[in-house]
C-alpha cells in the first residue's frame, strides 16, 4: 500500500496586509533596533510563512525604507502637535524640545532616520517633515533664508542629541547648554528678519530722484 505524503502550507490569513506587517516591524524596531529585524523573524512573529511577506516587501531594503518613512511620519506628527497654534518663537522652542524628546525616547526610530539613503531621501514623509520645519523657521527668518536657518537648527538639535547619547554632559559640560544654543539660534534668526524689514522700509533713492528743475 503506497503512502501518501501530505504537505501543509501556511495560508495567507485575511489579516495579512502591508500595514499589519509594517506595524509588527515597527514594534520590533522600537524594542530591539534595526539589526534585530529580518523578514524571517518578522514572519515568525506574525505566524506567517516568509513568502507572505515577500508579497509586500521584496527584500530587506524595501522594509527598511518603509520603516524610515513611518518613523519620519511619527516625528512629523509629534512636531505638529508640539507647535500647535503657537507664536513663532514659542513654536520653535516647542518643536526643538519635541525633537530632542523623540530622539531620546524613540532612539531606534531616530537612528533609522539618520541612516544614509533612508532618513535623508526625497520620499513623501521625509519631504513633508522637512517642509514643515522650513515653514516654521520661515515664520522667523523670512522665506529667503529659511532653508539655511532650518539646516542650522537641525544641525544644532542633532548635535545636542548625539552628545547626550554619548553621555558627555556633566559639571564641565552642562546640559543647560541646550537653552543657550537655542536662544542663540533664535536671536540670530530674529536679526535676519529684522534686517529684511529694515531693507523693505528704506525707500528706493532711484525712484525718489526728481527729474527736471
Amino acid at each position: 500500500m503506497s503512502q501518501v505524503t501530505q504537505y501543509i502550507f501556511m495560508p495567507y490569513p485575511a489579516k495579512t496586509d502591508r500595514q499589519t506587517i509594517l506595524a509588527a516591524a515597527m514594534e520590533q524596531l522600537t524594542a530591539d533596533g534595526l539589526r534585530s529585524i529580518s523578514l524571517r523573524s518578522l514572519a515568525a512573529s506574525l505566524a506567517l510563512a516568509p513568502n507572505a511577506l515577500y508579497r509586500y516587501f521584496a527584500d530587506r531594503a524595501q522594509l527598511e525604507t518603509a520603516l524610515a518613512e513611518e518613523s519620519a511620519h511619527r516625528l512629523h506628527a509629534l512636531l505638529r502637535r508640539a507647535v500647535g497654534r503657537k507664536q513663532p518663537h514659542a513654536a520653535i522652542r516647542s518643536l526643538a524640545r519635541a525633537y530632542i524628546k523623540f530622539a531620546r525616547e524613540e532612539r531606534h526610530l531616530y537612528e533609522i532616520l539618520m541612516l544614509p539613503k533612508l532618513g535623508l531621501g526625497e520620499c513623501s514623509a521625509h519631504r513633508k517633515l522637512w517642509l514643515f520645519v522650513v515653514n516654521q523657521v520661515a515664520r522667523l527668518s523670512g522665506l529667503s533664508q529659511a532653508r539655511e536657518a532650518a539646516i542650522a537648527l537641525w544641525a544644532f538639535l542633532h548635535g545636542m542629541t548625539a552628545l547626550e547619547a554619548a553621555k558627555v554632559f556633566g559639571e564641565e559640560k552642562p546640559a543647560s547648554s541646550f537653552e543657550f544654543g537655542l536662544n542663540s539660534w533664535l536671536a540670530a534668526v530674529s536679526r535676519i528678519e529684522e534686517a529684511q524689514q529694515v531693507g523693505r522700509s528704506v525707500p528706493d533713492r532711484r525712484r525718489s530722484t526728481k527729474v527736471g528743475p
